[in-house]
């Protein structure tokens, strides 16, 4: 793929063991690294936000595809190493920020680095286990929409993506199922074996892709959207007359006006109907 060398050597060289404390369980099969990027639309005319880059392994499947330019956060400053590496074979395509990924304001980070491309941005990321579903609520969140990122191709531990390509009714529908069928359209592309990661987790990842939607499917605001999607599923095995009582107005006025039956529950509330619970929450507050 380039002339660097094979990611097994590169962490032995800058001793870049997986740290459990950071999530990290490092990606190197360079097939599978390429598949992903191709499956995320990387090509020229492209650039591309990534969290999480280790040793470089799918940064390295990103320009290889013809990415126009990537900007990759890492925590980590033992991997700043070998990444100034990859940088090195593909001149003025990489910038590199040492950074807590959930610290990062994202469109004033690209605007500020030094090889910014005016393509449009992708993220793709092989995302640190302990922070992925945070991360995405904070993309999912951005203001203003349509935001500064025209997709997300992302890797999560499998029940993750269950919860966030679950539909009502399963016991995986919740809060993130809600939240990413607002304002994308998300779809799994393939599970990855635990034998592609070093160190090899206990579990399946999978990579999903979030297509975004120039308008989400119903207006609705976003932080009432969250409080009312925390009410009803922080109570999941309750009805939804009991579980709303948390959010502090009234119960039964919040139900009338958006004519949900009092004893349904959380999972079986369609996401149109907690985007009319967002408007009638606002609008009773």
């Amino acid at each position: 793929m380039d002339n660097l060398p094979p990611l097994r050597e590169v962490i032995n060289t800058h001793g870049l063991q997986a740290r459990k404390s950071l999530g990290q369980n490092f990606l190197l099969d360079l097939n599978l690294t390429r598949r992903i990027a191709r499956e995320a639309g990387v090509q020229a005319g492209v650039q591309v936000y990534e969290v999480g880059p280790g040793p470089g392994g799918l940064t390295r499947a990103l320009l290889a595809e013809g990415a126009d330019h990537v900007l990759a956060i890492e925590k980590d400053n033992r991997c700043l190493a070998a990444l100034s590496e990859v940088a090195d074979a593909y001149p003025g395509r990489l910038d590199v920020i040492e950074q807590d990924a959930l610290q990062v304001d994202e469109a004033t980070a690209l605007a500020g680095s030094p090889n910014q491309s005016e393509a449009p941005c992708i993220i793709v990321a092989n995302l640190p286990y302990n922070v992925s579903a945070v991360l995405l609520t904070k993309w999912l969140q951005a203001d203003p929409w349509p935001p500064w990122f025209q997709s997300l191709t992302l890797m999560f531990q499998k029940e993750v993506a269950d919860r966030i390509t679950a539909k009502p009714g399963s016991k995986a529908y919740g809060r993130l199922s809600v939240l990413s069928n607002w304002r994308t359209s998300p779809r799994r592309l393939f599970d990855v074996s635990p034998q592609a990661f070093v160190p090899a987790p206990k579990i399946v990842s999978t990579v999903v892709r979030f297509d975004v939607r120039k308008k989400p499917v119903a207006p609705a605001d976003v932080n009432a959207l969250q409080a009312a999607t925390t009410a009803a599923f922080g109570q999941r095995r309750k009805m939804i007359r009991s579980s709303l009582k948390s959010l502090g107005v009234s119960v039964e006025a919040l139900l009338d006006a958006t004519e949900i039956e009092p004893t349904l529950r959380a999972e079986t509330l369609s996401v149109e109907q907690y985007y009319a619970l967002a408007r009638a929450y606002v609008a009773l507050k």
